[in-house]
């Protein structure tokens, strides 16, 4: 492939996934994006849990929570303590079935923590376990909810790129909720590297 043959491959895949997010946002799940926010500003301390590439854009969005002075763990790492009434469960699983996630979201039911689903898949397995839920409309390894945006990328492409903006959008509207300006999340960032 010559240069010119490449960067014209290039343009048109950037101007398809540009539009295959512009199309998400204007579907954007605003009252489920609202509850979330609320929950993360209610709760005692928040616990984030995400497989893969999805869970990837969870830990991403935990670090941020921290930064914004919430008490935050990421289920999967050694030092997550255990969790009770009063603590928020944040659950990304985009299909809503995958099998360990949706155990771990029993387990934290019996706990008495409020359980938050960010999905791709409403009616899942996940949703049915959930108290609360954001729902983003875009597609999704092996969904199948007809809202969802269509994606000409391949497997969760748009869904787990889209869950890295989407966070940090609510992060931007939680910092006004709670009250907390850039330079205070600055002085929570890790400062010994």
């Amino acid at each position: 492939m010559d240069s010119g043959e490449f960067r014209e491959q290039f343009e048109a895949l950037c101007s398809m996934v540009l539009k295959e997010h512009q199309m998400v946002f204007v579907r954007e799940d605003l009252h489920g994006l609202m509850a979330l926010s609320e929950a993360v500003a209610r709760a005692r301390r928040v616990f984030v849990a995400g497989v893969g590439r999805a869970g990837l854009a969870a830990k991403s969005f935990a670090m941020r929570l921290m930064h914004l002075g919430k008490d935050t763990h990421f289920i999967w790492e050694d030092t997550c303590p255990g969790m009770g009434k009063g603590d928020l469960f944040i659950v990304v699983n985009g299909r809503g079935e995958i099998g360990h996630l949706n155990q771990v979201t029993e387990n934290a039911r019996k706990t008495g923590a409020f359980i938050f689903l960010i999905t791709a898949q409403r009616g899942s397995t996940a949703s049915r376990l959930a108290d609360a839920m954001l729902f983003v409309p875009a597609a999704v390894f092996k969904g199948t909810d007809s809202e969802c945006v269509p994606s000409g990328q391949p497997m969760g492409n748009l869904f787990e790129q889209h869950l890295f903006m989407l966070s940090d959008i609510a992060v931007m509207l939680m910092e006004k909720e709670l009250g907390v300006d850039p330079q205070k999340m600055e002085s929570r960032h890790r400062n010994i590297e």
